[in-house]
């Protein structure tokens, strides 16, 4: 589909900043405004380190922030206790500053680690999937000069990759019944428990 006739796209340009007349233009624009405003902070702070808060206003008088670690440890450090002294001085701020741990080094680390351990375990489960799918198109492959369920080693296949070949064959099984017949597809087969495919 192409662009309609008689009109012609602007692309990406430069928008004035003025104020937007209509109220419904204008509050649609600082929504969306102020999303891509706290991304753009997120990623900021994500490759620099760097501290960063953001508090916003609307015109209806709504209060939105954002800040890395977070707004009230940016504020601690920043405003109460100034920007050359460390937090763990004593402030003024009453329970809106609280200590969140929010700007501990070490609480960041640890969840710095998590969140790469928790990449590691993705990594992993899309190498062995991968692995899974490459046995089974070997095993396809290998069909051509014979049945690909034929020429698939059972024996070799592990404890995560049994699942994997049994729905392929009951996929393979409702192909069949519904070329023979010209019936639906039958129901998938309930999967099944690792105790169950274990005994």
């Amino acid at each position: 589909m192409g662009r309609p006739r008689g009109g012609t796209s602007k692309g990406k340009q430069k928008i004035e900043m003025c104020c937007i007349d209509g109220k419904e233009k204008r509050q649609v624009t600082f929504s969306k405004r102020r999303r891509g405003l706290f991304k753009k902070a997120s990623e900021i702070s994500t490759l620099s380190g760097a501290s960063i808060a953001i508090v916003s206003f609307s015109k209806a008088g709504n209060v939105f922030a954002f800040g890395s670690p977070s707004v009230d440890a940016v504020l601690r450090r920043h405003v109460v206790a100034g920007p050359s002294t460390s937090t763990s001085h004593a402030h003024a701020g009453g329970d809106v500053f609280a200590d969140d741990g929010g700007d501990n080094p070490e609480v960041l680390n640890a969840l710095k680690r998590a969140t790469d351990e928790a990449a590691a375990e993705v990594a992993a489960e899309d190498a062995r999937q991968s692995g899974v799918e490459g046995k089974i198109t070997e095993a396809m492959a290998a069909g051509r000069r014979r049945f690909w369920w034929d020429a698939a080693n059972v024996e070799a296949l592990g404890e995560a990759e049994l699942p994997v070949f049994e729905r392929a064959l009951h996929k393979l099984r409702g192909a069949v019944v519904r070329r023979r017949s010209g019936a639906k597809p039958p129901p998938p087969p309930p999967r099944r428990s690792k105790k169950k495919l274990l005994n």
